[in-house]
């Protein structure tokens, strides 16, 4: 998912308030924070958008245009904060390390050919961590250039609605030629692939699947309760997705995702899980300085280990007005994020394909606001 910093259109709707997790958070109910969204819903690029913020106490939800604050909707790619988070927890149960070559728990079959880059073949050298930072060097099943000439990515949006396995994602990364060598320094190539892998090495060890890990170490501990794995392409529960002004009902390919981008939540769920996430409450906080190792990935982002930074550069922000973030965004429009130095967590979608810029630049509003508070 590359990034374009624009402008933002202009345009308005509505608001449905969420609920305070606990007494001691103060909740905002300053229009302020709603204008920014209905600002952003203009009905030509947003058609709806849903957020929640929160700094130290104070926590501000809504929703406008065609969302609620409790619509579920599609988070894409943040799926992968899932990912990190269960990979994370089994290393810290030393069910696995980091280091681990991936051959320890991926069939051969599915390893040959997968990574051969100027006649070499590094598919018995990939590591998890490899996979993690998307420093595999493997290419994008999902954003590369298959046989046919288009990516799965134009295919879908153009209204070819498909279903795949991991065993076909593999085998369409087979078939486009790696960028690196794995562990190439301060190189990086942002994947699907890799979290196809991962969704798998976490069955293995498990013995269970993705959807099962989910639900036992995120979604039930967390107390989440519109929070799962699209896996039934007759489930209308979330929204459906926007691809400029039409609506993208894609429901097999959501169900293909998976491990890299099959999640299904809320702002409201999102919020929770995301201070979850950085708090220490799914693995050992500690970790979260480990995985903080930057590659350069796409303008203006890097990618860490399992994570994403956000930082705009001195050019975009000469005062240093908008802080840093880690976390992670999905080419749907959904992103949930941390500030360290501000100590804010955001979360939520603009829903739109087309567009996912849009969730960067309202992210960056909302967080000025809060922290005016």
């Amino acid at each position: 998912m590359k990034l374009f910093l624009i402008t933002l259109a202009l345009a308005g709707s509505r608001i449905v308030f969420g609920q305070v997790e606990n007494k001691s958070n103060k909740m905002v109910t300053d229009n302020s924070f709603q204008t920014i969204l209905d600002k952003t819903v203009d009905n030509k690029k947003v058609f709806g958008a849903s957020f929640a913020i929160k700094k130290d106490t104070i926590v501000w939800k809504g929703a406008s245009g065609n969302l609620s604050i409790d619509q579920p909707y599609f988070i894409a790619s943040t799926t992968k904060l899932f990912t990190t988070s269960i990979i994370v927890k089994l290393s810290g149960e030393n069910k696995l390390s980091l280091d681990d070559k991936i051959n320890k728990y991926i069939d051969k079959s599915i390893l040959t050919g997968l990574h051969i880059y100027k006649g070499r073949d590094y598919s018995e050298e990939l590591t998890i961590k490899h996979l993690l930072s998307h420093t595999s060097g493997l290419p994008d099943y999902f954003q590369g250039k298959g046989t046919s000439g288009k990516s799965l990515e134009n295919e879908i949006t153009e209204g070819n609605d498909q279903f795949w396995t991991f065993e076909q994602a593999i085998e369409r990364t087979k078939k486009m030629p790696p960028l690196f060598a794995p562990g190439t320094k301060r190189k990086a190539n942002y994947s699907d692939a890799n979290f196809q892998l991962l969704g798998k090495i976490i069955e293995r060890i498990t013995h269970k699947s993705y959807a099962e890990n989910c639900q036992e170490f995120i979604i039930h501990p967390l107390g989440l309760t519109k929070t799962y794995l699209y896996q039934d392409s007759t489930d209308q529960t979330p929204k459906t997705l926007f691809y400029k002004s039409n609506e993208l009902n894609i429901p097999q390919a959501m169900t293909s995702f998976g491990a890299d981008g099959g999640m299904v939540s809320t702002s409201i769920d999102m919020l929770i899980f995301i201070e979850a996430f950085f708090t220490g409450k799914l693995f050992p906080n500690e970790y979260i300085n480990e995985l903080q190792e930057w590659n350069k990935i796409f303008f203006p982002m890097k990618s860490g280990i399992g994570i994403h930074l956000f930082k705009l550069p001195w050019i975009f922000n000469p005062t240093g007005a908008v802080p840093y973030f880690i976390g992670h965004s999905g080419l749907s429009g959904a992103l949930a994020y941390y500030s360290p130095k501000e100590n804010i967590f955001v979360v939520g979608t603009v829903n739109q394909v087309a567009h996912p810029d849009i969730s960067f630049k309202t992210m960056i509003k909302l967080t000025q606001l809060i922290m005016k508070k």
